[in-house]
């Protein structure tokens, strides 16, 4: 009889508690902690659950697909890569996406993980599911020359080498068909290490002992035939080598029998056979142990396995209410996992764009939110130079994972983001060997709906003095009258056409994630601002411009973003606004996003800039920016003057620069003119809520 879940949560804890206070060393205590997983996984209870949205009026989710293109989208562009290359990154890669007769029998005529990735729903508000591929496709892997554009695209982004799984069961080898290619195909010239993935498959796919397909039989005789098997692959020119020696990993070393007279049985047998001295390592999946105490050379660091992170499950706000998975912050993992001291042993590191098993587990997946191509692109700046003190003859960074889709690890370009991990990828690279600065100039982002008005912010722009790198955004229907606009002017400025959506604020992220990632320091942010809705509206506009752009103040602006590294947002007088008394009718979206940065409650008196025109520098955007909000969950223009996600951001914007630790100034305090203590009018553009 089943225990009931307040029996089974003390038994647990009360054993939990015993285990850690147990003498024992690291590898006994993972032993015994996979043992006890594999007989009584039904004994660990529940994580918290996720908050029931009731009623669809409190849903903030458009009814569209999930997998649409999203801030931080990038295509697929040519750059430069270090010469030479300050690491090797070696990508985990999966050779499931393609059919065979094993898995006809065990899950259905044609099964590959796609099937698995196809049918994800997202479980929660701003879960990215289902994840579709992009430019690659639903591939199948029995064509060749899909392999052939995987290693050409590796290359590309600087991606040294696929370390591919190796599936062996005594004798009986499964998926070996991609690899069987690589071997007889030359011109597929990425290198590959081999990983044999030593556990059990079973149906919960987690190679635990319940309901196992194929089990492994691992004895004497099996090391040797193994060995012999994959010696081929290890012989190849082509072959990942570590200090001139092939790498060959093991997933679990733990499951082994003997793992030292394993590992001593594979060096002889290559000795006696030519293949000469052989690199061995194993995968902090399941096990963290010192390599060498089993015979090994090394370690390679897996995360998310082996992390223990408290769950975020309970600020989500549930689609599913009986979704009865985990959610995790990624941001704690890369950082935790960053922060490390480098171990007394061997560990090549290894970083993870994301995790998401929902495809896996429907209704019940493990995911880690909050990840983002520019963080990602963090930690593995800080993994490279973590292997570089660690291995300087032969750094290595491992990424889990080139294209674990069901898991929700990928590297491969998607619908959603694009390009955007490789890119980032690329970028980390440059960055580690130094990028050279951009010239200090100021930027100004203007968003043109109301071209009309163009010429008096070209004009105040010209009257502050300042060489403005000048970049106009519009909608496809005024792009030719604001480039006739423009051509009177004759000012040389970028133009980027947007979709009628999300007004001047989605425009302007767009255009601010691309300049950050051209490592653009402060921009100004204006828009045609004539609120037709008010009478009063280019007043506003007008008061907003000059107290932005007036020539005594600009300079005196520009300077404090230099002397001032904590200055986030610089706003003109009066129009810096308390959020809690301005949300008007944004309380679900404002949740909504709050959610998506994730932070349970707004910091106390946070504000927000009336108006949307300000100076920022674009490191105080990080929080929102890397939430890489998607394009359709901002609503179709239809003349809302409130409730909108737009509005939403334009007072989370305040939010996003509090938490990565800027500070919000007024320009006149910046300025050093004084303003009247006494004197605080009510806010004449918006009404107290």
């Amino acid at each position: 009889m089943p225990l009931p879940a307040f029996a089974k949560t003390t038994l647990f804890h009360l054993l939990r508690t015993g285990f850690r206070l147990l003498p024992l060393p690291t590898a006994a205590r993972d032993r015994m902690r996979q043992r006890f997983l594999d007989r009584h996984s039904d004994l660990v209870p529940a994580g918290p659950r996720g908050q029931v949205v009731l009623g669809i009026q409190e849903e903030h989710r458009p009814r569209v697909i999930a997998g649409g293109p999203a801030i931080g989208y990038r295509h697929r562009q040519p750059g430069d890569l270090p010469n030479p290359m300050p690491a090797t990154l070696v990508a985990f890669y999966l050779p499931q996406f393609h059919p065979i007769p094993e898995n006809d029998a065990w899950w259905g005529t044609g099964f590959t993980e796609w099937k698995n990735v196809a049918r994800a729903l997202p479980q929660f508000e701003g879960h990215a599911q289902p994840r579709i591929p992009g430019d690659l496709g639903f591939y199948d892997l029995r064509v060749a020359d899909v392999m052939r554009q995987q290693m050409q695209l590796a290359r590309e982004y600087g991606i040294g080498a696929f370390c591919t799984y190796f599936y062996w069961f005594g004798g009986k080898t499964l998926l070996e068909l991609p690899l069987q290619q690589w071997l007889n195909d030359p011109s597929m010239d990425l290198p590959i290490c081999l990983c044999w993935a030593n556990e059990n498959w079973s149906r919960r796919w987690d190679g635990r002992a319940d309901e196992i397909l194929i089990g492994q039989q691992h004895s004497a005789e099996d090391d040797v035939a193994f060995i012999a098997h994959v010696a081929r692959y290890l012989a190849d020119p082509r072959y990942l080598r570590v200090d001139g020696k092939p790498m060959l990993l093991v997933y679990r070393p733990g499951l082994l029998p003997d793992p030292k007279t394993t590992a001593e049985r594979w060096r002889t047998w290559c000795r006696q056979h030519e293949l000469g001295e052989i690199y061995l390592a194993y995968v902090q999946s399941f096990d963290r142990i010192d390599p060498r105490e089993i015979g090994f050379d090394a370690a390679v660091a897996f995360p998310p396995n082996n992390t223990t992170l408290k769950p975020i499950t309970d600020r989500q706000r549930l689609l599913n209410p009986e979704f009865r998975g985990d959610v995790y912050d990624w941001r704690e993992l890369a950082r935790s996992l960053s922060e490390q001291p480098d171990p007394d042993y061997p560990l090549f590191p290894c970083v993870n764009p994301g995790w998401d098993n929902e495809p896996r587990r429907s209704g019940s997946g493990r995911v880690f939110a909050h990840a983002s191509p520019r963080a990602y692109s963090d930690w593995l700046q800080a993994s490279i130079a973590a292997a570089q003190r660690r291995n300087s003859s032969s750094p290595l960074v491992f990424v889990n994972a080139w294209n674990e889709w069901a898991e929700g690890a990928v590297l491969e370009p998607d619908t959603r983001l694009g390009f955007a991990w490789l890119d980032a990828t690329r970028t980390a690279l440059r960055q580690v060997v130094g990028v050279p600065p951009l010239p200090s100039r100021p930027c100004a982002i203007v968003h043109a709906w109301y071209v009309e008005v163009v010429d008096e912010i070209i004009a105040a722009l010209h009257q502050s003095g300042m060489g403005w790198r000048v970049i106009f955004t519009t909608t496809p229907e005024r792009e030719d009258a604001l480039r006739r606009c423009l051509a009177r002017a004759e000012l040389s400025a970028d133009v980027h056409v947007f979709e009628n959506r999300g007004r001047d604020i989605l425009p302007f992220l767009h255009i601010a994630d691309r300049l950050l990632d051209e490592n653009v320091d402060v921009v100004l942010k204006l828009h045609t601002k004539r609120s037709l809705h008010r009478d009063d509206g280019s007043q506003w506009r007008q008061e907003l411009l000059q107290k932005l752009l007036a020539p005594e103040r600009t300079r005196h602006v520009w300077q404090a973003f230099q002397d001032q590294p904590h200055l986030g947002i610089a706003a003109a007088e009066g129009h810096i606004l308390p959020i809690d008394e301005y949300v008007g009718g944004n309380e679900v979206a404002l949740k909504y996003l709050l959610t998506r940065l994730g932070l349970a409650t707004p910091p106390s008196n946070a504000n927000f800039v009336a108006g949307s025109m300000f100076w920022v520098r674009l490191a105080a955007l990080r929080p929102l920016l890397d939430a890489n909000l998607r394009i359709g969950e901002f609503e179709a223009e239809s003349g809302q003057i409130d409730g909108t996600l737009a509005h939403a951001v334009e007072r989370t914007i305040g939010l996003a620069t509090c938490i990565a630790g800027f500070e919000i100034k007024d320009i006149a305090s910046i300025c050093g003119i004084p303003i009247s203590a006494s004197s605080s009018p009510p806010y004449a553009y918006a009404r107290r809520t």
